[in-house]
């Protein structure tokens, strides 16, 4: 019996038995906030008190760690942790927001992109690099997020920050994208890994599709409840 099922046949005290105090394993969708997926499942798995560790933005998807009760005490651990995504870099054309929540422009051939171009630019990023944070992101200038700011149509200069990029395995799938895996240290932001790629490569780029595949030692995995299509499992 899914524990799910359980839990409808006996009750609020039995969902709370299940769920406080625990850590919790997510799957979330593309298009949903990391927020919508913590409140639904508080919502109804009748949990009082829960944060996540780590958000995922509304065009990704992934591996989502939730802990809830006492276990909140030990969510800065997890944001420390080193993380793993798997996704497509669409190169020959940009987007302002260096993902697909802002149109293609300035398309160009990249027939004459080779596989050593692809791993001579694969290899600027291994190691410790400084990175300049994306303007469609949740950092605040003056107390206002950044994306609020480039929706608007304003730039705001970023100061570059260090992150480390232990791993990053490309394959290229056609002419226009590129298949890859990258494990990196807190903080990283994929898109603009993905900006910086179809920069150096002199034709521009961004990040097609991204998904969450581990943090620090939670792995997505098969996920054996699931709650208003989100998957889930508890961990411990």
């Amino acid at each position: 019996m899914m524990i799910q099922e359980k839990i409808h046949q006996t009750g609020d005290s039995e969902t709370e038995s299940l769920y406080e105090n625990r850590i919790i394993l997510a799957d979330k969708p593309k298009e949903w906030t990391s927020a919508d997926v913590l409140n639904l499942l508080k919502k109804r798995l009748g949990i009082r008190k829960a944060g996540h560790a780590g958000t995922l933005d509304p065009k990704a998807s992934g591996l989502l760690v939730i802990c809830t009760g006492k276990k909140t005490k030990i969510i800065s651990e997890f944001i420390d942790f080193d993380k793993e995504y798997e996704g497509i870099i669409r190169i020959g054309a940009k987007t302002e927001s260096y993902d697909t929540e802002t149109e293609e422009y300035g398309e160009i051939n990249t027939s004459h992109i080779s596989e050593d171009d692809l791993k001579n630019a694969r290899d600027q990023f291994l190691g410790e690099i400084l990175q300049v944070p994306p303007m469609h992101s949740a950092l605040k200038h003056k107390g206002k997020p950044l994306y609020k700011l480039a929706r608007k149509g304003k730039e705001i200069e970023r100061e570059p920050r260090k992150v480390i990029i232990s791993a990053f395995d490309i394959e290229r799938l056609d002419e226009k994208e590129v298949l890859f895996r990258i494990s990196c240290s807190k903080g990283t932001y994929i898109r603009s890994i993905a900006n910086d790629f179809g920069n150096i490569l002199g034709v521009g780029g961004y990040l097609k599709e991204l998904k969450r595949t581990r943090v620090g030692d939670f792995i997505l995995g098969e996920f054996e409840n699931e709650e208003k299509g989100i998957r889930f499992r508890v961990h411990s």
